[in-house]
């Protein structure tokens, strides 16, 4: 009886365990599944360096946007803007900020949405709205007194007019509706950089004065600069409701040969926004 007992025992013990066969079989296939997994998590990540990748990022951005402005009830939206890089602005990283009006800055003043850390866009792609601003109406931004469409390379040659022409809002009403609006974005106080009252300073980290962002407490320069001697493109101007998607290491490498517009390899298609419901509906 002791004896079945024991055999059993050693029946199930070896039923129980793995072989060394089994364990290959086993660590085979599970070299198999990452050798799988790699290559499709290489495509999830290279789909976002594309320009459709580039446009899912922008339209889900959007889409966050107008949720904004609906449940805040005021103007808000995304802007474009590159890290504060004056002299190398071809180089810099673009981003996506929300951004929401604010009547204590001024009439059209914008700010920074509390709360939501701005999105990088892919190294590879930049968005610029082919427009350039070389004088600027205060009293009215969505009227300026000069607005140029940049079809050809002596208008995008300078690091202002890059930085202008990467540097733009797309703006929904609290209807949800695509509005053109005059912007300027300021930090969350509304101190300019020619307060010259109280030696008071803003401590927002998104959008500040020059020496802010230059000392590294914030990312990205305020609208302040568009006039001598920091002419950088940087002022009020109107909301757009279309833009361009380009690839960086294209345009750079035309930029760098003098020749930013007709030396770009690809064509400009400009992308534009549907009014209604604030998606990207059509290039040409």
């Amino acid at each position: 009886m002791k004896n079945k007992r024991r055999q059993l025992v050693r029946r199930r013990s070896r039923q129980a365990g793995t072989t060394l066969t089994e364990m290959v079989v086993v660590i085979g296939i599970a070299a198999l599944m990452l050798g799988l997994a790699v290559p499709a998590v290489n495509m999830l990540l290279n789909s976002f360096e594309s320009e459709s990748g580039a446009k899912s990022i922008i339209s889900s951005a959007m889409a966050s946007a107008r949720a904004i402005a609906s449940k805040e009830q005021r103007y808000a939206g995304i802007r474009f803007q590159k890290l504060g890089d004056p002299n190398h602005p071809e180089k810099a990283s673009q981003y996506i900020i929300f951004i929401i009006h604010d009547t204590n800055i001024m009439a059209y003043g914008f700010r920074a949405v509390e709360g939501i850390q701005p999105i990088k866009l892919p190294d590879s792609i930049g968005v610029m709205d082919m427009t350039i601003v070389p004088t600027r109406n205060i009293q009215n931004p969505i009227n300026p007194s000069i607005q140029l469409e940049i079809n050809q390379d002596n208008l995008i040659n300078d690091n202002f007019e890059l930085i202008d022409t990467s540097t733009f809002s797309i703006i929904f009403s609290p209807s949800g509706k695509l509005v053109i609006q005059g912007v300027r974005v300021m930090n969350r106080d509304g101190i300019g950089d020619k307060t010259y009252i109280v030696p008071t300073e803003s401590n927002d980290d998104i959008f500040n004065k020059k020496w802010k962002v230059d000392a590294g407490l914030a990312m990205f320069y305020q609208d302040d600069y568009w006039i001598a001697p920091t002419n950088w493109g940087l002022g009020p101007e109107p909301s757009r409701n279309s833009f361009v998607i380009y690839y960086t290491k294209e345009f750079r490498q035309a930029y760098n040969n003098g020749k930013p517009y007709s030396g770009y390899p690809k064509p400009w298609n400009r992308v534009y926004i549907n009014p209604y419901t604030g998606t990207i509906i059509n290039e040409k």
